[in-house]
């Protein structure tokens, strides 16, 4: 299996993540052939999606010359999410790693690789079930902020605010901008990641997730840059 390094999320790339999480509608997320990611709800009533290089499939891959033109099926099975291959593929279907056989139920987070191509199925919570702590901040703008820790997030987003293009500021930025040392930074960081729920995501994801959560929200408002 040959897989080609995703790039991490752009902020917009999740703000729009974050939109489709609080849905409470299942959704698949991959990078197109420009590297601008795609987004495919999983609605009621499309029960049946074909993935393959054929560009009237539902999840058309017509870029990825490793892609079958009749690849997988994406099926909603007794309320569970499934992935099949059956042979229908030349290169295979692999789910966290693992080439499948036959049928394979999906969960959140669950990564498929057609080709090259990695689709990521998401299952967030109903809304109306209960919130989970990847959902919390959709109360953001509740997060009592101390006067500095809202200086350090105003100076994470500065970047993003000026462009969604780009990346938050590093530790360094905040500290040369707030005139802190970096480990102040780091100290003030640790307290903002876990106050807006993004704590337990990989250290790579956490400042792009929590800038993207902030501008969403709210929380910050464009006279604080």
């Amino acid at each position: 299996m040959h897989t080609t390094e995703s790039p991490l999320p752009t902020p917009a790339d999740l703000k729009a993540i974050i939109e489709a999480e609080r849905t409470g509608v299942p959704f698949l997320h991959w990078r197109g052939a420009d590297g601008s990611q795609r987004l495919r709800m999983l609605e009621a009533g499309g029960e049946r999606l074909t993935v393959g290089r054929r560009p009237d499939s539902d999840v058309p891959l017509d870029w990825d010359l490793e892609v079958s033109r009749a690849h997988a099926l994406l099926e909603r099975i007794g309320g569970q999410w499934t992935v099949s291959d059956d042979g229908l593929s030349r290169n295979g279907t692999f789910v966290n790693g693992g080439r499948i056989h036959g049928r394979q139920p999906l969960h959140d987070r669950d990564r498929m690789c057609f080709g090259q191509t990695q689709v990521i199925f998401r299952e967030p919570p109903d809304p109306e079930q209960g919130v989970s702590t990847a959902q919390a901040p959709s109360r953001a703008a509740a997060v009592s902020l101390s006067e500095t820790q809202r200086k350090v997030l105003i100076a994470l987003c500065r970047p993003v605010n000026d462009s969604t293009a780009a990346t938050p500021a590093t530790n360094r930025q905040i500290a040369d901008e707030l005139y802190l040392s970096v480990d102040a930074v780091k100290a003030h960081l640790r307290v903002l990641f876990d106050r807006f729920g993004v704590g337990e995501l990989p250290q790579n994801e956490k400042r792009a997730r929590l800038a993207a959560q902030v501008l969403l929200d709210g929380v910050l408002k464009p006279h604080d840059f």
